[in-house]
């Protein structure tokens, strides 16, 4: 009998482990950044008639407004440009009391520029701010009130026209001004949301725009479609000054082609003979692609008519592409090689829903892909609302010029995972594909390729899991391909795979783990895709075969879906956060992932290149699911409250933090010594998105996530009350963006400094288990996040749930720890 089956044991899932702590603001020290001395009467006057030059232009704006009816929310667009290698100082250029609001931040080599709106009859303000700035104007106390660190920033004022509010990828723009397009209009809500969005819609109407019903909306901004030229655009002064940016719309990605068959009926039926289904009562994977068969031998019985659902009810719910069949067999039996070559009797835990997202034919002329999830993921929860699901979704934009910069498309995700129109009482598990590399001229640059094709859209939102692909898919079996190799190594990333590479370091860390997505081969011509280096799963044309085989990130997301599901029905109690943490936790790099990415000196940054291509790794279904004598794992599922506002008129500030006292088996560690041992420490959360003016630069009340979450673990020979103080101060250093306060501790693999990015946070520190059994103590602490710096939107008082799960490994030995670990528990209790 297989030694780790006799040895599995439950993970021990804790409560009341925490003790509320009260955040303890420390003094804030630091000077001001290093500004450019400019001379002050010069540079002021022409900033002074810039502003002058822009007070017609405001006028004819206002004039063309009010003709067309318009007679609230006046007012201009203006650009303010940096000086070469300086940043804006974008804070200061908001005014909430004026109505003067920052639209959108874009950067390129050497400048920083930002859009503001400016109502009417309020350049003034600016005006003075200058005038100021050369009078060099004191406080009563002496103190500087002279405007200075913003105004010696600012290279040009100038009226915004479009180029100022497209903050999408040049090459994305049309081939010409004259080429109609869908375009995603990203619009300002200052304060009434439907009126902003009737006018824009009336505005555009009279130019002749063709606009789509949908619409997405978020904190500060609305989301619509427009068919259009940029000519058009150009021309109407009314239409720019109600945008806050412009980008082009997402077109999704071409399904893959329909392989040959690899196998016969008899495998089917032999295989469904040992087959144990289901009940009813067990989590169900819904995958939203392109429908789904269910007349499938191999489907049938995981799936209910009742439960097939399409989004147009002219779609109907077939799958006429083939791609969610293929989806659904990986996810109810992954890659059927392994059943069909088996003899063991195989239990499935789970079953499948299917939505229809698309049409056959990949097309959604004038739908935001935004609104069609957010009606996909309605659908099932309408029917089955108390149903335990993960949602599947392997279809991501064609292209991948996001660069890990959020989308609506991505921010609808995070809106539902962290079920913000809930108000967070039933967050959802979703996971998504990281896109794939289908060049097959960049396969023979494999794996440089890799680090080039960035993760496509949706794929960069931060509360979902991102799959990328390896493989372990290196033999080749047809005849007559002596002269062909595989292309990626046994245990390398697929060559089918995107990465968050190119991405700048302040965006989360993608894909968050990697599953089989199959290889291609390779001869004196050059790269082929070839059957048996796929996966085989199930075919949409039950008329022509029952088997067929398909690859890449697509694949790899139904894999990593069914794993999910396996989690949620050995441990039903456990949140989406939960599932999505333990998944990650058990990940482990393959020894060929770690001679491709990671430098032999193993520094943080070189891990950094690693996760940004092969994410956490390969999780392990064994590892995720039970614990062992030698190896345990703690899970902790709580909530927090990041930010209080004591008063009506007072800031929202830092609340409270977490210390938990985990059952940790000191005596028995002490006994081990010397005995390396390694401790993981995984944090999940779910943030509330708010995807407006999120680039670099643009922080404070302009970030992206709600709020953040970090975990630290007290050291050997640290006093609690030494611990909380360095804890204090790691949470001014990460308001501040800096993460050097407290001494740094070497044995963690990653360190503060890389692990904290995005809203799931993963790191593993090794030494000798003597000095682990000092560590039993962890905090939970939260930063800064637009909950807090936006107290318009009373958002400060709102629960943060999170997931925590911490895992001792050690050798094999006599000691076992999993017992010790369980009496602390059972005194506890």
């Amino acid at each position: 009998m297989d030694e780790s089956r006799t040895s599995r044991r439950y993970h021990f899932v804790l409560s009341n482990t925490s003790q509320t702590e009260p955040y303890t603001p420390i003094t804030k020290g630091g000077g001001d950044k290093k500004l450019p001395e400019l001379d002050r009467a010069t540079h002021g006057q022409t900033l002074l008639g810039q502003l002058s030059s822009l007070k017609s232009i405001a006028n004819e704006a206002k004039h063309q407004q009010q003709q067309a009816g318009i007679t609230s929310g006046l007012g201009l667009q203006i650009q303010f440009s940096s000086l070469p290698d300086v940043e804006l100082a974008i804070k200061s250029l908001s005014n909430a009391r004026a109505g003067i609001e920052l639209l959108n931040v874009r950067h390129d080599d050497h400048h920083t520029y930002a859009t503001v709106f400016v109502p009417d009859g309020k350049l003034d303000v600016f005006e003075r701010k200058v005038q100021e700035y050369i009078a060099e104007r004191k406080g009563n106390k002496g103190q500087a009130l002279d405007n200075k660190p913003l105004i010696n920033t600012i290279s040009e004022i100038r009226n915004a026209a479009f180029s100022e509010l497209w903050t999408d990828d040049p090459s994305a723009l049309p081939a010409t001004e004259q080429e109609p397009i869908w375009w995603e209009v990203w619009l300002p809500i200052f304060k009434d949301r439907m009126s902003t969005i009737h006018r824009f819609r009336s505005v555009a109407g009279q130019i002749g725009f063709g606009l789509s019903a949908d619409e997405l909306h978020f904190p500060e901004r609305s989301v619509l479609l427009m068919y259009g030229t940029q000519e058009q655009i150009q021309q109407s002064m009314m239409l720019l000054n109600s945008v806050a940016e412009l980008k082009r719309a997402k077109e999704t990605a071409e399904f893959f082609d329909s392989l040959n068959p690899a196998e016969q009926r008899e495998w089917v039926d032999e295989l469904l003979e040992r087959t144990q289904w289901p009940m009813e009562n067990v989590p169900h994977i819904c995958i939203l692609d392109t429908g789904v068969n269910i007349g499938h031998p191999l489907l049938a019985q995981s799936l209910n008519v009742e439960d097939l659902h399409t989004n147009e009810p002219v779609w109907g719910v077939a799958d006429q592409a083939g791609h969610g069949t293929e989806m659904a067999g990986l996810a109810v039996w992954g890659d059927l090689t392994h059943s069909l070559a088996s003899s063991d009797p195989v239990v499935v835990t789970h079953r499948l829903e299917s939505v229809k997202i698309l049409p056959h034919n990949g097309g959604n002329i004038g739908r935001h892909h935004g609104n069609l999830t957010l009606e996909a993921v309605a659908r099932p929860e309408v029917s089955a609302p108390y149903r335990q699901r993960v949602f599947s979704m392997a279809i991501t934009a064609k292209d991948n010029r996001d660069q890990g910069k959020p989308s609506a498309w991505s921010a609808t995700l995070d809106r539902l995972a962290s079920d913000v129109d809930g108000e967070g009482l039933i967050p959802r598990l979703i996971i998504v594909s990281g896109g794939n590399i289908d060049d097959i001229n960049a396969w023979g640059g494999y794996p440089f390729s890799n680090s080039t094709d960035s993760i496509h859209d949706p794929g960069q939102a931060w509360n979902i899991l991102t799959v990328g692909a390896y493989t372990e898919k290196t033999n080749i079996t047809e005849a007559d391909t002596q002269g062909y190799s595989a292309v990626a190594p046994f245990g390398g990333l697929s060559p089918f795979s995107t990465t968050s590479r190119t991405w700048q370091k302040h965006w989360p860390l993608k894909p968050d783990v990697v599953f089989e997505g199959g290889n291609v081969a390779k001869n004196a011509l050059g790269p082929v895709t070839i059957h048996s280096l796929n996966l085989l799963t199930t075919h949409h044309e039950l008329t022509e075969r029952l088997l067929t085989t398909t690859n890449a990130t697509s694949a790899a997301t139904a894999l990593c879906s069914r794993m999910a599901a396996q989690l949620m029905a050995q441990y039903p109690n456990l949140w989406p956060e939960t599932v999505r943490a333990l998944i990650v936790h058990s990940a482990e790099w393959t020894e060929q992932m770690k001679a491709d990415f990671l430098d032999v000196r193993e520094r943080s940054g070189d891990y950094q290149h690693l996760i940004r291509h092969c994410g956490f790794g390969v999780p392990n279904l064994e590892r995720a699911l039970w614990s062992a004598s030698n190896s345990l794992t703690l899970i902790v599922q709580d909530e927090l409250q990041p930010f209080v506002r004591e008063d009506d008129k007072g800031e929202p500030k830092l609340r409270e933090m977490h210390l938990h006292s985990l059952p940790w088996p000191q005596e028995a560690l002490m006994n081990l010594g010397e005995t390396p041992v390694e401790m993981r420490v995984t944090l999940s959360y779910f943030i509330e998105p708010s995807p407006g003016i999120v680039e670099r630069g643009a922080g404070g009340r302009y970030r992206y996530e709600s709020h953040g979450l970090r975990f630290d673990v007290k050291r050997p020979e640290e006093k609690n009350d030494d611990f909380r103080a360095r804890i204090n101060q790691r949470v001014r250093d990460a308001e501040d963006g800096s993460y050097s306060s407290g001494g740094s501790d070497s044995n963690w693999q990653l360190g503060t400094a890389l692990r904290h990015l995005g809203s799931l946070h993963s790191d593993t520190w090794t030494w000798t288990a003597a000095a682990l059994a000092e560590r039993g103590v962890l905090a939970v602490y939260p930063v800064t996040g637009w909950w807090k710096t936006r107290k318009k939107e009373g958002r400060y008082d709102k629960k943060a749930r999170y997931a925590l799960i911490v895992s001792i490994r050690t050798p094999k030995t006599d000691i076992d720890l999993y017992n010790a670990i369980e009496s602390l528990v059972a005194i506890a209790t």
